[in-house]
């Protein structure tokens, strides 16, 4: 793959069967900078059908010898690829920096989200042990063994926001599991994606792990319909979800559907707000522009700490500077594209127009800049509609309502009237009361004092409640997802 300097342009291939190639007729598309449109980062191969029907078989052919290997084999060669993942920092600084560039987000959460990755195939790979123990179950009436097999070829689809993080919460779980894999990035950040994909890929037997680039219009569909594919896990919206699960039923495919979320976050009566808390919140609503399916998205606080959060709020997104992600002064970069910023800047504008007060927040050092990109400064909605679109559908963007309540009971029911249930978080000193609101919140994941990326453990499952989606990523659970049981019954006494 090309791209040696970090400002040239970059072409990234498919890699199918252990060898990366072109697109089945050479086309191509061109990803560009959302901090500066008019600029070119590279191109990605436009895969077809046909590209697709070639990865899936090969994912298939590669099955067998795969799926034969033990669990402590297949961990070993995790381990060795997360080694090598990070064991080139030069090439880390590469990736990184093409990825801000093609993405939006700030340079150290790319770096972050790059550095990283090797973390989630360590911790596939540590579940080794306990996924080799069958289960046995005596009689009488009979002997049984409960134990477990790979499904075959997964299909993993995996969105433009946190593409590497998410790639991580599949694809390692996928493989320790026995399955071969077929990867479909988002056509909106598919170069640093990419190269790391061809990294994985050719430290494994060809055709474990292949990948095709390019839109959904053309090889989604191919891809979860095919009757090879033994299992579909995506993550991305409600709609093209739906999408995904009338087409896997056709061929009965099991799925895994992450499906984003309106998460709320409830600020208690005696929840601490010292600077380190509102920093935390902030990170929890803005980190990566807002762009985070698991970031806060209405934040609940009891009235009698509204004024004094909607302050704190305020003064630390004001020292937020907005501009290019790889300036090292910035700390919110643009949007990923024109449609997101859309969505966003649209939703700012109805608040607006129903009397809510809007605080935009934050420095902007090249307005001209700012007015040529995707960006949106850090925008605070106070105590808007429950109607609006701001509070019932999911931003996905940097604007948070802030929303007052009285009482508990009020504010779980608020939060639960969502078609959402994805994340959620309570801030309070007491941690009896922590854990009670937790439980009665309709959500996958619930953190303490602290929401999303930076404050959830890995080792737990992930996914969400009602339409936020099906199933589980991450921590033994998203492994075994991967997997179907298989039970061994013979006469009492003979088989155990």
């Amino acid at each position: 793959m090309g791209g040696t300097a970090p400002d040239r342009e970059v072409e990234t291939d498919l890699f199918i069967d252990g060898h990366r190639c072109r697109s089945s007729n050479g086309n191509r598309y061109r990803l560009h900078n959302p901090a500066r449109p008019d600029e070119i980062v590279g191109s990605a191969p436009a895969a077809t059908a046909e590209d697709v029907d070639r990865a899936v078989k090969a994912a298939h052919a590669a099955f067998p010898d795969w799926s034969s290997r033990s669990y402590e084999e297949r961990a070993a060669l995790l381990r060795s690829v997360a080694a090598q993942l990070v064991a080139d920092t030069e090439d880390i600084a590469f990736r990184s920096r093409l990825f801000c560039r093609e993405h939006g987000k700030i340079l150290k959460e790319t770096m972050l989200e790059i550095s990283r990755l090797d973390l989630r195939f360590r911790q596939s790979a540590d579940y080794a042990e306990r996924l080799s123990k069958d289960e046995v179950i005596a009689g009488p009436p009979f002997d049984t063994i409960v134990t477990r097999q790979p499904r075959g070829v997964a299909a993993l689809i995996v969105p433009w926001n946190w593409p590497l993080s998410i790639l991580g919460a599949k694809l390692p779980q996928a493989l320790v599991a026995g399955n071969t894999v077929v990867v479909k990035p988002s056509r909106n950040a598919a170069l640093a994606p990419s190269l790391t994909l061809s990294k994985i890929a050719s430290l494994l037997p060809p055709g474990v792990v292949n990948f095709v680039t390019g839109a959904a219009s053309e090889i989604g569909d191919p891809l979860v319909s095919h009757e090879l594919v033994r299992y579909v896990n995506f993550t991305g919206s409600i709609d093209v979800g739906r999408h995904i699960m009338k087409l896997a039923a056709d061929n009965i495919t099991p799925v895994t559907l992450e499906l984003g979320g309106n998460d709320p976050a409830i600020i208690c009566h005696d929840a601490e707000l010292n600077e380190a808390a509102f920093s935390r919140l902030y990170l929890g609503a803005f980190m990566s522009s807002g762009q985070v399916c698991m970031a806060i998205k209405r934040l609940f606080v009891h009235r009698s700490r509204y004024d004094e959060t909607v302050d704190g709020m305020t003064r630390v997104c004001n020292t937020k500077t907005v501009g290019d992600g790889l300036l090292p002064e910035t700390d919110i970069g643009p949007l990923n594209n024109a449609g997101q910023h859309r969505i966003v800047t649209d939703m700012i504008a109805q608040a607006k127009a129903s009397g809510a007060e809007l605080r935009e927040c934050g420095e902007v050092p090249d307005m001209e800049l700012y007015r040529k990109g995707y960006f949106q400064k850090p925008a605070l909605v106070l105590d808007p509609e429950p109607d609006l679109d701001i509070v019932r559908e999911e931003q996905f963007g940097p604007a948070l309502p802030i929303i007052a309540f009285d009482s508990e009971d009020e504010v779980i029911a608020k939060a639960n009237d969502s078609r959402f249930g994805l994340c959620s978080s309570v801030w309070t000193r007491d941690r009896d009361r922590a854990v009670a609101l937790s439980r009665r919140l309709e959500a996958g994941y619930t953190y303490l004092n602290a929401h999303g990326p930076m404050a959830q453990d890995g080792r737990g499952p992930f996914g969400g409640f009602k339409q936020s989606g099906i199933g589980r990523n991450l921590g033994y659970e998203g492994v075994i997802q991967f997997q179907e049981y298989h039970s061994i019954s013979g006469p009492e006494g003979w088989l155990l």
